[in-house]
């Protein structure tokens, strides 16, 4: 209302948000005095009331705010609320250039981990760490990382770039690619190891610093060489067949009166 003191103090706060939140939530001000059959359908009754409206079709339900009324409470808010129905980030196989581009190039951070090989890690325990980095990415599904994993010696350039490689797996990095920089999870890879790490990055304090990726030029990231993904399925060693030596004569031969060696 045009006459709201109230509305008045809150008009630059609402600016602010409505700056910071451009391009992930959309702020509007409607005159209550003006709409008032609006007003009326979404039981407004005081002024400044703020409500939220889900993304899709309204249909007249909308969840009122009871916070400050800084343009910090109203961007914690309202990003909590719009993405309170966000379906997490896919914890995605780096199998092709274009799945790390992808999930890193635009991104804010990416988190990678590299799972050991299926023969040392059975599809039972490489579910078990998948299944556990779904449930961070769901977390911090607010941060909008890009969530990657790849099994160990798989992309060789990427392990020597982030300084991972040969032993240590499982293991995890975050990479800002902007910044052309990495850091590398030092506790464990378990749910108390990562989530700390994961704390670390969200609040932007973090135990060990970002480093310059390794042998890329500014701005890129590692090449990746094309593979196939995971099928779901234990590993099985590959056997050698037996070889017949039946037909093979392992005795001393003879040439031109010397002695040799039939060697296989």
């Amino acid at each position: 209302a045009p006459w709201c003191g109230h509305c008045k103090n809150l008009a630059p706060e609402w600016a602010r948000a409505a700056t910071e939140l451009k391009g992930k939530v959309k702020l509007g001000v409607v005159d209550a005095t003006v709409h008032t059959q609006l007003a009326q359908r979404y039981g407004v009754q005081g002024f400044p009331t703020i409500k939220f409206f889900p993304a899709g079709k309204k249909d007249g339900q909308a969840d009122d705010y009871d916070g400050g009324r800084s343009s910090n409470d109203i961007v914690a808010w309202a990003l909590d609320k719009s993405q309170a129905d966000v379906p997490a980030p896919d914890v995605l196989e780096i199998t092709t250039q274009t799945v790390l581009d992808d999930s890193c190039a635009e991104k804010q951070l990416c988190i990678i981990s590299f799972l050991p090989n299926i023969l040392d890690c059975q599809s039972e325990c490489r579910n078990e760490h998948l299944t556990m980095l779904k449930s961070f990415a769901e977390s911090y599904k607010r941060n909008r990382w890009g969530w990657l994993w790849v099994e160990a010696f798989r992309q060789p350039k990427l392990e020597e770039t982030v300084g991972i490689g040969g032993f240590g797996y499982p293991a995890q990095v975050a990479i800002n690619a902007r910044k052309g920089k990495y850091v590398v999870l030092k506790g464990a890879f378990s749910q108390t190891g990562i989530s700390g790490f994961l704390k670390e990055l969200s609040a932007g304090r973090l135990t060990s610093p970002l480093v310059p990726l390794t042998g890329v030029a500014e701005g890129k990231l590692p090449t990746i060489v094309d593979s196939e993904p995971w099928d779901g399925q234990d590993g099985k060693l590959d056997f050698v067949e037996d070889i017949d030596l039946s037909d093979v004569n392992l005795d001393d031969e003879e040439d031109d009166g010397k002695t040799k060696k039939v060697e296989l």
